[in-house]
């Protein structure tokens, strides 16, 4: 007899990138696609420069889009470092408080016939000051 109760997976490899090809993610991948494009590239249009120059040039290429494809320190994309330390180059680093000397205009009131109002006070009791029932 069949259960009642239906069975479900629960995902639990959310953060996990899929694998495309060889073990590498869809960024890794496109990191060592993209590199050794760059570099067969670089080979084939510095024919003139010699293997003197060459050689380490294509080197630096393909270990610089290897490390972007397969390393990540502290778990986070070398990508993501990179942006970090642009972000941190571009920022200040050090700020300095100058207050502004206020202006005295601002600091005036917009009528001149404030000095002449009083307050009429009235406390908790309703008992209003001695001075205005006194006056009135």
């Amino acid at each position: 007899m069949p259960s009642m109760y239906q069975h479900h997976e629960v995902p639990t490899h959310l953060n996990v990138e899929d694998k495309v090809l060889l073990g590498l993610s869809v960024r890794q991948f496109l990191y060592v696609l993209v590199g050794s494009s760059v570099c067969y590239s670089l080979w084939e249009q510095s024919a003139g420069l010699g293997d003197v120059l060459r050689v380490p040039m294509v080197l630096v290429g393909v270990g610089t889009s290897l490390a972007f494809a397969l390393l990540r320190p502290a778990d986070r994309a070398l990508e993501e470092w990179l942006a970090a330390a642009l972000v941190f180059a571009a920022t200040q680093k050090q700020a300095t408080w100058v207050p502004i000397e206020p202006d005295p205009v601002d600091w005036r009131l917009a009528g001149a016939s404030w000095q002449e109002l009083a307050p009429s006070l009235v406390w908790g009791d309703g008992e209003v000051e001695e001075e205005e029932a006194g006056q009135a």
